[in-house]
Protein backbone atom coordinates (compact mmCIF):
# COMPACT_ATOMS: atom_id res chain seq x y z
CA UNK A 1 0.00 0.00 0.00
CA UNK A 2 3.03 2.33 1.04
CA UNK A 3 4.15 1.65 -2.42
CA UNK A 4 0.89 3.00 -4.03
CA UNK A 5 0.82 5.86 -2.29
CA UNK A 6 4.43 7.15 -3.45
CA UNK A 7 3.40 6.76 -7.03
CA UNK A 8 0.22 9.00 -6.45
CA UNK A 9 2.85 11.34 -4.48
CA UNK A 10 5.10 11.45 -6.88
CA UNK A 11 2.54 11.65 -9.88
CA UNK A 12 0.83 14.31 -7.95
CA UNK A 13 4.20 16.64 -6.83
CA UNK A 14 5.46 16.78 -10.53
CA UNK A 15 2.24 17.95 -11.86
CA UNK A 16 2.32 20.84 -9.02
CA UNK A 17 5.97 21.46 -10.04
CA UNK A 18 5.44 21.56 -13.68
CA UNK A 19 2.18 23.70 -13.16
CA UNK A 20 4.21 26.14 -10.67
CA UNK A 21 6.43 26.87 -13.57
CA UNK A 22 4.37 26.44 -16.23
CA UNK A 23 1.40 28.62 -15.54
CA UNK A 24 4.18 32.22 -15.46
CA UNK A 25 5.28 30.66 -18.71
CA UNK A 26 1.89 30.48 -20.18
CA UNK A 27 1.19 33.54 -19.07
CA UNK A 28 4.30 35.09 -20.58
CA UNK A 29 3.91 33.74 -24.27
CA UNK A 30 -0.18 34.72 -24.26
CA UNK A 31 -1.45 30.85 -24.44
CA UNK A 32 -4.75 32.00 -22.74
CA UNK A 33 -8.62 30.71 -23.07
CA UNK A 34 -10.45 32.06 -25.90
CA UNK A 35 -14.00 32.76 -24.75
CA UNK A 36 -17.10 31.42 -27.14
CA UNK A 37 -19.23 34.53 -28.06
CA UNK A 38 -22.81 32.34 -27.54
CA UNK A 39 -21.45 30.81 -23.76
CA UNK A 40 -22.65 32.21 -20.73
CA UNK A 41 -21.85 35.90 -20.30
CA UNK A 42 -20.36 35.38 -16.84
CA UNK A 43 -17.58 33.24 -19.02
CA UNK A 44 -16.02 36.00 -20.35
CA UNK A 45 -14.23 37.09 -17.63
CA UNK A 46 -11.70 34.12 -17.87
CA UNK A 47 -11.04 35.00 -21.26
CA UNK A 48 -7.17 34.54 -20.93
CA UNK A 49 -6.73 32.20 -18.56
CA UNK A 50 -3.63 30.41 -18.89
CA UNK A 51 -4.84 26.85 -21.04
CA UNK A 52 -3.21 23.65 -22.57
CA UNK A 53 -2.38 22.76 -18.39
CA UNK A 54 -3.27 19.13 -19.76
CA UNK A 55 0.49 18.87 -20.73
CA UNK A 56 1.27 18.79 -16.85
CA UNK A 57 -1.39 16.11 -16.59
CA UNK A 58 0.39 14.05 -19.43
CA UNK A 59 3.64 14.41 -18.98
CA UNK A 60 3.50 13.60 -15.08
CA UNK A 61 1.97 10.63 -15.42
CA UNK A 62 3.69 9.29 -18.93
CA UNK A 63 6.64 9.52 -16.62
CA UNK A 64 5.78 8.65 -13.30
CA UNK A 65 4.28 5.47 -14.87
CA UNK A 66 7.44 4.28 -17.30
CA UNK A 67 9.54 4.97 -13.98
CA UNK A 68 7.16 2.25 -12.14
CA UNK A 69 6.81 -0.01 -15.22
CA UNK A 70 10.66 -0.58 -14.99
CA UNK A 71 10.32 -1.15 -11.04
CA UNK A 72 7.13 -4.09 -11.74
CA UNK A 73 8.47 -4.97 -15.11
CA UNK A 74 5.46 -4.59 -16.77
CA UNK A 75 4.55 -5.92 -20.20
CA UNK A 76 5.50 -3.53 -23.19
CA UNK A 77 2.18 -4.29 -24.43
CA UNK A 78 0.75 -3.95 -21.42
CA UNK A 79 2.57 -0.40 -21.02
CA UNK A 80 1.84 0.74 -24.95
CA UNK A 81 -1.91 0.10 -24.38
CA UNK A 82 -2.09 2.25 -21.32
CA UNK A 83 -0.23 4.94 -22.95
CA UNK A 84 -1.23 5.40 -26.50
CA UNK A 85 -5.03 6.87 -26.16
CA UNK A 86 -3.13 9.40 -23.61
CA UNK A 87 -0.51 10.54 -26.19
CA UNK A 88 -2.17 10.17 -29.64
CA UNK A 89 -5.78 11.49 -28.28
CA UNK A 90 -3.49 14.84 -26.61
CA UNK A 91 -1.80 15.45 -29.78
CA UNK A 92 -5.18 16.27 -31.31
CA UNK A 93 -5.96 18.29 -28.57
CA UNK A 94 -2.20 20.59 -28.26
CA UNK A 95 -2.89 21.44 -32.17
CA UNK A 96 -6.65 22.61 -31.49
CA UNK A 97 -5.65 24.26 -28.52
CA UNK A 98 -2.09 25.74 -30.51
CA UNK A 99 -4.76 27.33 -33.43
CA UNK A 100 -7.26 28.65 -31.08
CA UNK A 101 -4.26 30.18 -28.98
CA UNK A 102 -2.76 31.89 -32.33
CA UNK A 103 -5.77 32.59 -34.12
CA UNK A 104 -7.26 34.63 -31.18
CA UNK A 105 -10.87 32.29 -31.40
CA UNK A 106 -12.55 29.02 -30.73
CA UNK A 107 -11.59 27.42 -34.35
CA UNK A 108 -9.12 25.05 -34.16
CA UNK A 109 -8.87 22.36 -36.03
CA UNK A 110 -12.09 21.66 -37.99
CA UNK A 111 -14.61 18.71 -36.61
CA UNK A 112 -14.52 16.84 -39.30
CA UNK A 113 -10.33 16.64 -39.25
CA UNK A 114 -10.87 16.25 -35.43
CA UNK A 115 -12.98 13.09 -35.80
CA UNK A 116 -10.68 11.75 -38.94
CA UNK A 117 -7.86 11.80 -36.62
CA UNK A 118 -9.90 10.15 -33.55
CA UNK A 119 -10.68 7.44 -35.85
CA UNK A 120 -7.67 7.19 -37.03
CA UNK A 121 -6.02 6.83 -33.30
CA UNK A 122 -9.09 4.42 -32.46
CA UNK A 123 -8.09 2.12 -35.09
CA UNK A 124 -4.28 2.10 -34.44
CA UNK A 125 -5.05 1.26 -30.85
CA UNK A 126 -7.00 -1.99 -32.73
CA UNK A 127 -3.94 -3.46 -34.03
CA UNK A 128 -2.12 -3.16 -31.00
CA UNK A 129 -4.76 -4.19 -29.17
CA UNK A 130 -5.06 -7.76 -31.52
CA UNK A 131 -1.19 -8.12 -31.93
CA UNK A 132 -1.52 -8.29 -27.49
CA UNK A 133 -3.87 -11.22 -28.19
CA UNK A 134 -7.24 -9.55 -26.47
CA UNK A 135 -10.19 -10.91 -26.12
CA UNK A 136 -12.76 -9.79 -28.53
CA UNK A 137 -15.65 -10.94 -26.09
CA UNK A 138 -17.67 -8.74 -23.50
CA UNK A 139 -20.01 -9.56 -20.63
CA UNK A 140 -23.05 -8.02 -20.75
CA UNK A 141 -24.12 -8.29 -17.10
CA UNK A 142 -23.67 -12.33 -17.05
CA UNK A 143 -24.17 -12.44 -20.72
CA UNK A 144 -21.17 -13.27 -23.03
CA UNK A 145 -21.28 -12.08 -26.13
CA UNK A 146 -18.07 -12.66 -28.98
CA UNK A 147 -17.94 -9.29 -31.08
CA UNK A 148 -14.75 -10.51 -32.91
CA UNK A 149 -14.50 -7.88 -36.00
CA UNK A 150 -17.11 -5.86 -34.30
CA UNK A 151 -15.32 -5.28 -30.97
CA UNK A 152 -13.21 -2.78 -33.07
CA UNK A 153 -15.89 -0.91 -33.96
CA UNK A 154 -17.19 -0.84 -29.98
CA UNK A 155 -13.44 0.34 -29.60
CA UNK A 156 -13.95 3.21 -32.34
CA UNK A 157 -16.81 3.98 -30.64
CA UNK A 158 -15.70 3.81 -26.93
CA UNK A 159 -12.43 6.14 -27.76
CA UNK A 160 -14.46 8.69 -29.84
CA UNK A 161 -17.34 9.31 -27.61
CA UNK A 162 -15.66 9.51 -24.72
CA UNK A 163 -12.81 11.63 -25.57
CA UNK A 164 -15.32 14.14 -27.10
CA UNK A 165 -17.87 13.62 -23.88
CA UNK A 166 -15.50 14.98 -21.63
CA UNK A 167 -14.57 17.45 -23.80
CA UNK A 168 -17.81 18.79 -23.68
CA UNK A 169 -17.93 18.62 -19.80
CA UNK A 170 -15.01 20.82 -19.35
CA UNK A 171 -16.82 24.28 -19.38
CA UNK A 172 -16.58 24.78 -15.64
CA UNK A 173 -13.78 25.42 -13.64
CA UNK A 174 -13.04 21.96 -12.14
CA UNK A 175 -15.79 20.27 -13.56
CA UNK A 176 -14.24 17.57 -15.75
CA UNK A 177 -11.32 16.80 -13.84
CA UNK A 178 -13.52 16.45 -10.63
CA UNK A 179 -15.41 14.03 -12.40
CA UNK A 180 -12.63 12.52 -13.95
CA UNK A 181 -10.74 11.73 -10.02
CA UNK A 182 -14.22 10.48 -9.22
CA UNK A 183 -14.24 7.83 -12.20
CA UNK A 184 -10.81 6.95 -10.93
CA UNK A 185 -11.45 6.12 -7.77
CA UNK A 186 -14.40 3.53 -8.99
CA UNK A 187 -11.60 2.41 -11.44
CA UNK A 188 -8.86 2.15 -8.42
CA UNK A 189 -11.25 -0.35 -6.75
CA UNK A 190 -12.60 -2.38 -9.69
CA UNK A 191 -8.48 -2.64 -10.82
CA UNK A 192 -7.96 -3.85 -6.63
CA UNK A 193 -10.69 -6.58 -7.03
CA UNK A 194 -10.02 -7.85 -10.66
CA UNK A 195 -5.78 -7.77 -9.73
CA UNK A 196 -5.04 -6.07 -13.08
CA UNK A 197 -2.22 -4.59 -11.78
CA UNK A 198 -1.02 -2.22 -14.77
CA UNK A 199 -4.64 -0.61 -15.45
CA UNK A 200 -4.43 -0.48 -11.22
CA UNK A 201 -1.15 1.51 -11.34
CA UNK A 202 -1.29 3.44 -14.24
CA UNK A 203 -4.60 4.65 -12.32
CA UNK A 204 -2.94 5.82 -9.79
CA UNK A 205 -0.32 7.49 -11.22
CA UNK A 206 -3.19 9.73 -13.14
CA UNK A 207 -5.56 10.09 -9.98
CA UNK A 208 -2.29 11.83 -8.36
CA UNK A 209 -1.75 14.01 -11.51
CA UNK A 210 -5.44 15.13 -11.91
CA UNK A 211 -5.63 15.70 -8.04
CA UNK A 212 -2.35 18.00 -8.69
CA UNK A 213 -4.43 19.56 -11.26
CA UNK A 214 -7.15 20.26 -9.39
CA UNK A 215 -5.35 22.75 -7.06
CA UNK A 216 -4.69 25.41 -9.98
CA UNK A 217 -7.87 23.80 -11.81
CA UNK A 218 -10.52 24.52 -8.82
CA UNK A 219 -12.74 27.52 -9.29
CA UNK A 220 -11.49 30.22 -9.60
CA UNK A 221 -9.64 28.28 -11.81
CA UNK A 222 -5.64 29.67 -12.39
CA UNK A 223 -5.03 27.27 -15.56
CA UNK A 224 -7.52 25.05 -17.97
CA UNK A 225 -6.75 21.91 -19.16
CA UNK A 226 -7.42 22.78 -22.60
CA UNK A 227 -8.85 19.89 -25.29
CA UNK A 228 -5.02 18.68 -25.17
CA UNK A 229 -6.42 17.13 -21.54
CA UNK A 230 -9.74 16.67 -21.73
CA UNK A 231 -9.83 14.40 -25.52
CA UNK A 232 -6.78 12.76 -24.11
CA UNK A 233 -8.47 11.95 -20.76
CA UNK A 234 -11.82 11.32 -22.28
CA UNK A 235 -9.79 8.55 -24.41
CA UNK A 236 -8.28 7.37 -21.92
CA UNK A 237 -11.03 6.74 -19.65
CA UNK A 238 -12.89 4.24 -22.57
CA UNK A 239 -9.07 2.80 -22.62
CA UNK A 240 -8.96 1.93 -19.02
CA UNK A 241 -12.53 -0.15 -19.34
CA UNK A 242 -11.62 -1.76 -22.15
CA UNK A 243 -8.58 -3.18 -20.62
CA UNK A 244 -10.50 -4.19 -17.81
CA UNK A 245 -12.83 -5.98 -19.75
CA UNK A 246 -15.69 -3.97 -18.09
CA UNK A 247 -16.65 -2.15 -21.35
CA UNK A 248 -20.42 -1.61 -19.81
CA UNK A 249 -19.31 -0.21 -16.81
CA UNK A 250 -18.09 2.99 -18.94
CA UNK A 251 -21.93 4.23 -18.80
CA UNK A 252 -22.56 3.90 -15.61
CA UNK A 253 -19.51 5.11 -14.11
CA UNK A 254 -19.25 7.76 -16.59
CA UNK A 255 -22.48 8.46 -16.70
CA UNK A 256 -22.67 12.28 -15.93
CA UNK A 257 -20.51 12.46 -19.38
CA UNK A 258 -23.01 10.76 -20.86
CA UNK A 259 -25.82 13.58 -19.76
CA UNK A 260 -23.52 16.38 -20.65
CA UNK A 261 -23.46 14.26 -24.58
CA UNK A 262 -26.93 13.74 -24.06
CA UNK A 263 -28.18 17.08 -23.53
CA UNK A 264 -25.77 18.50 -26.41
CA UNK A 265 -27.56 15.54 -29.25
CA UNK A 266 -30.86 16.27 -27.88
CA UNK A 267 -30.74 20.33 -28.24
CA UNK A 268 -28.80 20.08 -31.78
CA UNK A 269 -31.94 17.62 -32.72
CA UNK A 270 -34.86 19.60 -31.53
CA UNK A 271 -33.18 23.06 -32.73
CA UNK A 272 -33.40 21.73 -35.74
CA UNK A 273 -36.78 20.13 -36.00
CA UNK A 274 -38.24 22.83 -34.62
CA UNK A 275 -36.33 25.48 -36.68
CA UNK A 276 -35.06 27.27 -33.64
CA UNK A 277 -37.12 26.31 -30.09
CA UNK A 278 -35.21 25.00 -27.55
CA UNK A 279 -34.99 22.19 -24.53
CA UNK A 280 -32.35 23.74 -22.29
CA UNK A 281 -31.22 27.18 -21.54
CA UNK A 282 -28.28 26.17 -23.21
CA UNK A 283 -26.45 22.85 -23.67
CA UNK A 284 -24.15 21.41 -22.52
CA UNK A 285 -26.33 20.73 -19.51
CA UNK A 286 -23.97 22.53 -16.97
CA UNK A 287 -24.72 25.47 -19.18
CA UNK A 288 -28.24 25.29 -18.63
CA UNK A 289 -27.91 25.21 -14.98
CA UNK A 290 -25.79 28.35 -15.13
CA UNK A 291 -28.29 30.04 -16.61
CA UNK A 292 -30.96 28.70 -14.11
CA UNK A 293 -28.98 31.08 -11.75
CA UNK A 294 -26.58 28.25 -9.69
CA UNK A 295 -23.05 29.14 -9.45
CA UNK A 296 -20.52 26.87 -10.97
CA UNK A 297 -19.28 25.46 -7.45
CA UNK A 298 -22.88 24.28 -6.60
CA UNK A 299 -23.44 23.36 -10.40
CA UNK A 300 -19.73 21.37 -9.70
CA UNK A 301 -21.10 19.97 -6.62
CA UNK A 302 -24.34 18.35 -8.11
CA UNK A 303 -22.63 16.80 -10.92
CA UNK A 304 -19.58 15.15 -8.69
CA UNK A 305 -22.59 14.05 -6.58
CA UNK A 306 -24.94 12.29 -9.10
CA UNK A 307 -21.06 11.22 -10.22
CA UNK A 308 -19.94 9.50 -7.03
CA UNK A 309 -23.48 7.69 -7.08
CA UNK A 310 -22.72 6.55 -10.75
CA UNK A 311 -19.32 5.45 -9.32
CA UNK A 312 -20.40 3.44 -6.63
CA UNK A 313 -23.54 1.71 -8.51
CA UNK A 314 -20.56 0.80 -11.16
CA UNK A 315 -18.21 -0.59 -7.93
CA UNK A 316 -20.93 -2.79 -6.91
CA UNK A 317 -22.45 -3.71 -10.74
CA UNK A 318 -18.25 -4.57 -11.54
CA UNK A 319 -17.86 -6.60 -8.08
CA UNK A 320 -21.03 -8.99 -8.57
CA UNK A 321 -21.15 -9.29 -12.60
CA UNK A 322 -17.12 -9.11 -13.55
CA UNK A 323 -15.56 -10.16 -10.29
Amino acid sequence: MSEYLSFFLISFIITIFLLVFGIPVLRIIKFGQSIRGEGPKSHFSKAGTPTMGGVAIILSVIATFIFVSVKFKFNKHDILLLIMPLILYSVIGFIDDYLIVVKRNNRGISARNKMFFQIIWAALYYFVFLDRGMSSEINIFNYTVDLKWGYGILILLMLVSCSNAVNLSDGLDGLASGLMVIALISIVILAIFKGNLPVLVFSICLLGALLGFLCYNFNPAKVFMGNTGSLALGATLANLFILLKMEVLLVVVGFVFVLETLSVIIQVAYFKLTKGKRIFKMAPLHHHYELKGYSEIEVNLIFWIVGVIAGVIGILLGIKVFI
